[in-house]
């Protein structure tokens, strides 16, 4: 719909009138955040699924690709403050670039090799905390929740769609796919904001990353998603040599995560988002609980993907998308986003360094184990003050409860 400015000029009368949208913004706004980080994340999950296939757990060509995404995401957190529209354009093609030329890593000597997979980690890396920040700019607290989870809904079903049209590519046809499918978002994203004019943003304080790690509620978010991260990845490889068809039910994951981070998303805008976080990780303790326990059986399979689906449907609804925003206030918001974003990039590290110990490694102990910290993890959040405000949601309970009683006293009027 994007692409289509006839169609964009009416959007903000169409937006105006979903209830869900309390307050209320301007479509012209936010159009051109959602075809970017849409767009971005789809490539990012897919390009590095992408470069894992080129470098066979080459732990050092892994290794050099998670060093450019994480410096080079430092880096970007200031480097597009000036104007963020065309920093973010560039960033989109010098991808897109990038990913078309991925299939020189298998085919090179491994020092040509590392240097491109560094120079793909930077073009990954380098506009990840801008573009969330870009994001973050154009909605508020109120409806940061129900915008993100519908961003990672359409995120979750374009992963599974692309990743069945390019199943039957070879990795030099997806490189050129998925390199494509970048330069399209770029062609969207410019065109939008050059039609409807770039965002202003009053003037706002840059933290420092000090002041940042400081905060005591900065803490007690960050803690839970560090850990979640670690077992995550630490445990990813473990169940898929666990659990038959293992890929398969990885993209059936994304789009059950999709489906269920719309919902998320609008429960965090209604009951707040630290109860969205904490009934995740306790499905996610759960799921691996049982999955420590029947991990043998064949059924182990569909509860383990439904159960994880809808548990990183509610993580990437809030973790990914709104809890950092929220803290971050009338601050700068890409240092936020950089660091609840580097534990999670820089754990997945962690599959590529577990998979050569499978073998030692007892499933059924690290799924106990897995299952305790995600509980642990609870324990800060316990602490932590609501990023959605108390009186936000009083309100929303107190609506709930006058539209319960009108509904009863029409059934016996």
């Amino acid at each position: 719909m994007w692409r289509n400015p006839s169609y964009v000029s009416g959007l903000p009368l169409l937006m105006l009138r979903v209830g869900f949208f309390k307050n209320r913004i301007l479509a012209k706004r936010f159009a051109p955040a959602l075809v970017l980080v849409f767009n971005s994340l789809v490539w990012y999950t897919l390009a590095y699924s992408l470069l894992s296939s080129y470098a066979n757990h080459d732990l050092l060509i892994l290794g050099s690709y998670f060093m450019g995404v994480a410096f080079s995401a430092i880096l970007g957190a200031s480097l597009f403050r000036g104007s963020r529209e065309v920093g973010l354009s560039l960033w989109m093609l010098l991808s897109a670039a990038m990913t078309a030329l991925l299939p020189l890593v298998a085919s090179n000597s491994i020092s040509i090799s590392i240097f491109i997979t560094i120079l793909f980690g930077v073009s990954a890396g380098i506009g990840l905390p801008s573009s969330l920040g870009y994001f973050a700019d154009v909605t508020n607290v109120e409806n940061r929740g129900t915008l993100g989870g519908i961003i990672w809904g359409t995120v979750g079903f374009s992963v599974l769609a692309l990743a069945l049209s390019v199943a039957s590519l070879n990795a030099t046809e997806t490189s050129e796919a998925l390199a494509l499918w970048r330069f399209f978002g770029f062609l969207a994203f410019f065109a939008l904001w050059k039609i409807l004019g770039k965002i202003s943003v009053a003037s706002v304080v840059v933290p420092s990353y000090r002041s940042i790690l400081g905060r005591r509620e900065m803490v007690l978010y960050l803690l839970p998603w560090v850990m979640f991260s670690l077992v995550n990845f630490a445990e990813a490889p473990i169940v898929n040599n666990v659990l038959p068809d293992a890929t398969l039910a990885g993209f059936v994951e994304f789009a059950i995560a999709g489906l269920f981070a719309v919902v998320a998303g609008v429960m965090a805008d209604i009951v707040g988002r630290k109860r969205v976080i904490i009934v995740g990780f306790v499905l996610l303790g759960i799921d691996y609980a049982v999955f420590g326990l029947f991990s043998g059986t064949q059924a182990i399979l569909y509860v383990y993907t439904v159960l994880d689906g809808i548990a990183w449907g509610m993580f990437s609804a809030v973790f990914f998308m709104t809890v950092w925003g929220d803290l971050a206030g009338n601050h700068q918001k890409e240092r936020y986003y950089l660091l609840g974003g580097l534990p999670y990039i820089l754990a997945a590290f962690l599959s590529d360094i577990v998979t050569p110990f499978l073998a030692i490694i007892p499933a059924a102990t690290a799924f106990s184990l897995a299952s305790f910290f995600l509980f642990v993890a609870v324990v800060p959040l316990m602490y932590a003050t609501d990023t959605l405000s108390e009186k936000r949601i009083k309100e929303m309970e107190l609506r709930n409860y006058l539209e319960k009683a009108k509904k009863v006293k029409e059934k016996y009027a």
